[in-house]
């Protein structure tokens, strides 16, 4: 029989026609993402150790990681993530060790402009700030601890003198 498909295709629309729509009003109704889903990469840098496992772990290169010594400690000073190459593929979030990197829900990830894609995770006044808080802390270190080598040199006087008599 001629035009079967047709019949066919036309069975299909019309019981298409009279069930409800499933049509999402993007902008203002969004549907549930997953608990895996990767978006956009938030960083902390509080909590970064500058270990570097993030940017060996990251199969695209997309993460630049610049790290500067300060009394003994690393301070990151520069953290670049370049989104246009990144995979979204979570190995960089799975490979540090102190959650320092993670990825929002968020998915408008749109630019106008192809260097605005690149994000600068750190600021000068955040390095600055670290900086000053390791020196801070070494100096406190430093001043316990003479605190402390002063207080052992004033008990071992008194020590020899009771062993003395």
């Amino acid at each position: 029989m001629k035009g079967k498909g047709l019949l066919k295709g036309l069975g299909i629309t019309l019981k298409r026609f009279f069930k409800p729509k499933v049509t999402v009003q993007y902008p203002e109704q969004r549907l549930p993402l997953p608990d895996r889903f990767y978006g956009k990469p938030e960083f902390y840098y509080d909590k970064c150790i500058a270990c570097n496992m993030c940017v060996n772990a990251c199969p695209n290169k997309v993460i630049k990681l610049e790290t500067e010594a300060v009394d003994k400690k690393k301070v990151v000073t520069r953290y670049d993530f370049d989104q246009q190459y990144c995979l979204f593929c979570g190995l960089c979030q799975e490979a540090c060790p102190k959650d320092a990197i993670k990825f929002s829900k968020d998915f408008e990830l749109t630019q106008y402009n192809r260097p605005d894609i690149k994000i600068k995770f750190v600021k000068p006044e955040q390095v600055e700030q670290r900086k000053e808080e390791i020196r801070k802390a070494a100096a406190e270190k430093a001043a316990a601890e003479a605190a402390k080598a002063a207080q052992e040199a004033a008990l071992k006087p008194e020590t020899a003198d009771k062993e003395g008599t």
